[in-house]
């Protein structure tokens, strides 16, 4: 059986996420749960609106996450530590033979992270997949969700500081990271890119995820993060990045299209230099849940979005709350494909 991950882009059976359970997703006050709690919801319930969705409760969590989901949202119980579904939960992919199957990664806090618990996390990509009705595809590589991102037809980006980083996979070489990745995603061409952003190669960060930075539009098109203020360390960062995907060849041999989504005017917050970034958004059946950031770029972000995906309806959710607990929309959400 061979195995490919679509793009995601192509019409999906629903949407799955976790609802934030206790722990420092939801903070030390109440305040801080509501608005977690809330904004949570309000992209499983934007998701909603286009696609099926299911959302995974912890128990404890039964009579809460009611009050917050569109009541047409599948709900499915089990034991969570976080609310992380891209990188917990499984990678979709279809089989040769038109099977769904689920990767399911090892995951282990993003590298095993000291401030990170996991135990009970590393389980939910078998969980969900089963739920899917997926085939699992069982991999000894540590990797996230959002660690990768593909174009469908056999490229996938990836960053060196992430699959190849010695808390996830010590002495793995980048040879046996492309082979793992043909054999359960289907990918023939990795294009490497450096690093991840400033923000998220600190502690709190996941070392450089790939979906904060770059995502493919469509194959041989690229929407890159551009941090255009010379004063913001991505500054230098997104420059290298481009130099990177200007330089690269896709599986079908082409040079990309690279279209730069400017990263909001906001550049610092409470906790130093942002990374508030557009890539980190969700496609979803004729529409896109979009993070926006109370921002003046925020317009002009969801009009580069609505160019480069037609047909497809912009719904803005604001991600301030997400980014202030380590990710975005992407990063809590997983598209399971039709098929």
């Amino acid at each position: 059986m061979s195995w490919r991950m679509p793009h995601e882009g192509a019409r999906h059976e629903r949407t799955w996420l976790a609802f934030p359970t206790a722990g420092y997703t939801l903070g030390d006050t109440e305040e801080d749960a509501e608005e977690a709690r809330s904004t949570w919801a309000a992209v499983a319930n934007a998701a909603a609106e286009f696609e099926p969705v299911s959302v995974v409760i912890d128990p404890r969590d039964r009579a809460i996450a009611p009050r917050y989901l569109s009541a047409d949202i599948e709900v499915h119980e089990a034991p969570l530590n976080d609310a992380w579904m891209r990188d917990m939960g499984p990678t979709f992919v279809v089989g040769d033979d038109g099977r769904l199957g689920a990767v399911d990664w090892v995951f282990n806090g993003w590298g095993a992270q000291d401030w990170a618990q996991w135990d009970l996390d590393a389980r939910i990509g078998e969980v969900v997949g089963e739920l899917a009705g997926a085939s699992i595809v069982s991999s000894a590589l540590v990797n996230e969700g959002g660690g990768i991102h593909v174009d469908g037809e056999g490229t996938v980006l990836a960053t060196e500081t992430v699959q190849l980083d010695p808390g996830r996979n010590p002495g793995i070489t980048r040879g046996d990271v492309e082979a793992e990745f043909e054999r359960t995603i289907g990918a023939t061409t990795t294009i490497w890119l450096p690093r991840g952003l400033t923000r998220d190669s600190e502690r709190f960060g996941t070392r450089g995820h790939v979906d904060i930075v770059a995502a493919f539009a469509r194959p041989g098109v690229v929407l890159l993060h551009a941090q255009t203020d010379q004063a913001h360390p991505d500054h230098a960062v997104t420059r290298e990045i481009r130099e990177t995907l200007e330089a690269a060849r896709d599986a079908a041999g082409r040079s990309l299209e690279i279209i730069e989504v400017p990263a909001p005017a906001t550049l610092r917050d409470d906790d130093g230099w942002t990374d508030y970034s557009y890539i980190n958004h969700l496609l979803v059946n004729d529409g896109v849940i979009a993070c926006s950031f109370g921002d003046e770029r925020d317009d002009q972000a969801a009009a580069i979005l609505a160019d480069a995906y037609p047909g497809r309806r912009v719904v803005a959710v604001d991600a301030r709350p997400l980014f202030a607990r380590g990710g975005g929309i992407h990063c809590i959400t997983q598209q399971q494909p039709a098929v």
